[in-house]
């Protein structure tokens, strides 16, 4: 009897998933496996239904990898919260026959595999394929997640786009970009468009994060743009900004629900329309009223169809991942790194603390960071030192530049050294 690989999507949705499970079912097929899609991730096996499974042939996945979304949907059901559910997980596998497991998702779905893997004691194999648009799982230096590069592209245009907008039309656009914890996608639109600015919340070492200094920020870069006589201007902020702020600046805003791993859902917080009335409020005394659109991006980039690099790059991973199945490995994430499979241990990516798997942040300090930083039109420390600057951003809100200098010098303070 043939041996059973099954293929399971969780999270949120990413460009490439196809892509990964066209490449997995056929290199399985090749080797003469029995190949079963089960659809909404966990959902449903782990309560014990097993009818929402499908065999997967070559015929249905054949050129699947131009398409985005996922053929086997996918959803955010969390196994390890209940020890039923887990157990029940392993028990709807063992009635499918399934051997072994290839499980497609974020850092979530990727700690429900190795929970998954643990429990089994070796009753099932399993592999984790690293799919968000957020990038933000602990891969090696250098190797993004796969759809990252895709909703980048799709991003960096839809900013371009709004851009020549703000530009038209002299307003300004604050653009919230999807990223949980790390700003790789909002600074990689930011940068790559060329926004005015880009907030991320790696830039913030303290926490919380008052929702007034983000937003002193913002009216800086304003008052810094209208001082060179442009009215315009396109804000990328990065909705983990949301995450690393005080809770109660949101508490008038919204009710703070939570998904199945117990993350706050950050699109109930609203931080462009909390920073748009909180920068308002701030310009209004000196007589600034600019008018503020607001801009969320990522529902658009998810199920995009995917770049040639994530078509090549998916495919590439769901051959490593079935290929390591089939030749008997288990408990590891798939890597491919200067072109070489590279498997990652799941022992190997949990955060010692958390003992979650480990979230991999902007780093700040490095040149691709700085570089970006550079470019950025906010106030800096030149701004402050240099009396002709100085002088033009405190006519702008019709302060001396001492008193401008008491006002929004503290705006800076956390950028010192860069």
């Amino acid at each position: 009897m043939a041996e059973t690989i099954a293929i399971l999507v969780g999270g949120g949705p990413a460009p490439g998933i196809n892509g990964v499970i066209s490449a997995a079912t056929i290199r399985c097929l090749a080797e003469g496996k029995t190949v079963l899609g089960i659809e909404q991730g966990f959902k449903w096996i782990m309560q014990g239904d097993v009818s929402k499974v499908t065999p997967l042939t070559i015929e249905q996945v054949s050129r699947l990898h131009f398409r985005g979304g996922s053929i086997l949907k996918t959803a955010r059901a969390n196994p390890t919260k209940n020890s039923a559910h887990l157990a029940q997980s392993l028990k709807s596998l063992e009635q499918l026959g399934v051997s072994g497991l290839i499980t497609i998702g974020g850092d979530d779905t990727c700690f429900s595999a190795l929970t998954l893997e643990r429990s089994a004691k070796g009753r099932l194999r399993v592999v984790h394929v690293p799919k968000t648009i957020d990038n933000d799982l602990d891969l090696p230096e250098g190797v993004p997640t796969f759809g990252y590069q895709t909703a980048r592209h799709v991003g960096t245009y839809a900013v371009k786009s709004i851009l020549e907008d703000a530009r038209t039309t002299s307003h300004w656009f604050f653009v919230v970009a999807m990223g949980r914890k790390a700003g790789h996608l909002a600074l990689g639109i930011g940068k790559a468009a060329g926004a005015t600015l880009t907030l991320i919340p790696e830039e913030f070492p303290e926490r919380p994060v008052r929702l007034a200094k983000v937003a002193d920020i913002l009216a800086g870069a304003i008052i810094k743009r209208l001082s060179q006589g442009r009215e315009d201007g396109v804000a990328v902020l990065a909705e983990g900004v949301a995450e690393v702020m005080n809770p109660e600046d949101f508490t008038a805003l919204a009710s703070v629900s939570r998904d199945e791993h117990g993350h706050v859902e950050l699109a109930d917080l609203d931080l462009g329309r909390a920073l748009k009335e909180e920068v308002l409020k701030r310009l209004k005394p000196y007589g600034l009223a600019p008018t503020i659109r607001l801009k969320d991006i990522g529902f658009e980039l998810r199920c995009a169809d995917p770049i040639p690099f994530d078509m090549e790059y998916c495919r590439d991973l769901g051959c490593s991942a079935a290929e390591y199945l089939i030749s008997g490995g288990t408990g590891a994430m798939v890597s491919v790194v200067n072109g070489k499979f590279s498997p990652i241990p799941f022992d190997t990516i949990l955060d010692p603390v958390t003992q979650r798997t480990s979230v991999r942040m902007v780093d700040v300090a490095a040149e691709p960071y700085r570089i970006a930083h550079r470019y950025m039109i906010r106030l800096d420390s030149k701004d402050f030192e240099d009396k002709d600057r100085l002088s033009l951003c405190a006519q702008v809100v019709g302060l001396t530049p001492e008193m401008f200098r008491e006002r929004f010098g503290p705006v800076v303070t956390h950028e010192r050294g860069r």
